[in-house]
């Protein structure tokens, strides 16, 4: 039941967040929204404000915006005007609207690292000496357990990432550290060396890290240079999938639900972490130029912005539709796959 209720929470807070981005920048464009849904098949109950039908459904793997113009034959079959639908808008006001909700995708991983940054920290680790490797430059330059370093060629270092960053600066390169050692503060020289993994380090490790809340400024930066970061990642691993540099590991619905049990099981923080990752897949996904989602869509628009003239609708709906049929076969295999995995443990 706890894996249940935590996989229609997730998933709907993602799907909900996606479609409130094409929703909002609709609205903002002056695009009449005739249906707001959250979840797909029976409509359990709904609610009308305005010109806005908002339901919700009873399978909540989904969701949906039915906008004005969608279907070419709507404003003649409704009276509509023809400055509210949605195929009247400039190429770019449509893409924006297309575009909206991936980038909300991205912008609710954000705010839940931040909460998460906020409330329950993030491991910081200090510029304080842990260990000093056997062998290495530090220990042949005198550099011990417990020293602190506050300064690397005079630019002065807070926290363990940027003492790695300005000690890369200068591979190979003489290093001046400025160390506060009790209340004595000396200077000591020093020169990186390349190690097995062909990094370039002094050879020092840093003491336990310690739990830091941030502000909520601080928390919203981190997030979004986290957010920054996981996207680059995801990213780069596609490309070696696509390359065979690296396994093809693509996990659907089934193991989505597994991985939300066994986050559920630890805390609410590690749920919303994962949250977060799959809001950033979410998002990712939409935007790849596959037909039937966004981004595809939107590689229409630019076709149209370029040439003067749009891909004639007919046409585009009958790519979409056959893109929408294959991610459902390709669903279809990776779901059996996870069933499979799940059953018998080989994954």
């Amino acid at each position: 039941m706890q894996t249940f209720i935590a996989s229609v929470v997730v998933f709907g807070l993602l799907i909900f967040i996606h479609e409130l981005g094409h929703f909002l920048v609709a609205k903002k464009v002056g695009i009449m929204v005739h249906e707001f849904s959250l979840g797909f098949g029976p409509k359990l109950f709904g609610i009308k404000r305005g010109e806005t039908i908002y339901n919700l459904r009873l399978l909540p793997l989904g969701g949906f915006v039915r906008m004005a113009g969608m279907d070419p034959n709507e404003e003649e079959d409704h009276g509509i005007p023809i400055n509210r639908t949605f195929n009247y808008k400039s190429a770019m006001q449509r893409a924006s609207v297309i575009v909206a909700g991936p980038l909300m995708n991205f912008v609710l991983a954000i705010v839940l690292f931040a909460f998460i940054f906020m409330f329950q920290g993030l491991p910081y680790a200090t510029t304080e000496v842990g260990e000093v490797i056997k062998g290495f430059p530090a220990e042949r330059a005198g550099l011990k357990a417990g020293d602190r370093i506050v300064a690397v060629n005079d630019t002065s270092v807070e926290d363990w990432n940027q003492l790695v960053a300005e000690t890369n600066r200068y591979p190979g390169e003489p290093l001046d550290l400025t160390i506060q050692r009790g209340s004595e503060q000396i200077k000591l020289s020093v020169t990186t060396v390349k190690d097995e993994s062909g990094q370039y380090k002094i050879g020092i490790k840093p003491t336990e890290p310690i739990i830091k809340k941030m502000n909520p400024l601080s928390a919203l930066a981190a997030g979004t240079s986290f957010t920054i970061q996981i996207s680059g990642l995801i990213l780069s691993f596609i490309g070696q999938m696509f390359t065979q540099q690296a396994p093809v590991d693509i996990g659907g619905p089934v193991r989505v639900v597994s991985e939300i049990g066994k986050a559920a099981e630890f805390g609410v923080y590690q749920l919303m972490q994962l949250a977060a990752f799959l809001s950033i897949n979410l998002g990712l996904f939409n935007l790849l130029p596959i037909p039937a989602l966004d981004g595809s869509r939107v590689l229409f628009l630019l076709w149209e912005k370029v040439t003067g003239r749009p891909v004639e609708p007919t046409k585009e709906s009958f790519i979409h539709l056959i893109g929408f049929g294959l991610l459902l076969l390709l669903m279809v295999v990776i779901t059996y796959n996870d069933i499979v995995s799940l059953m018998f443990g080989n994954r």
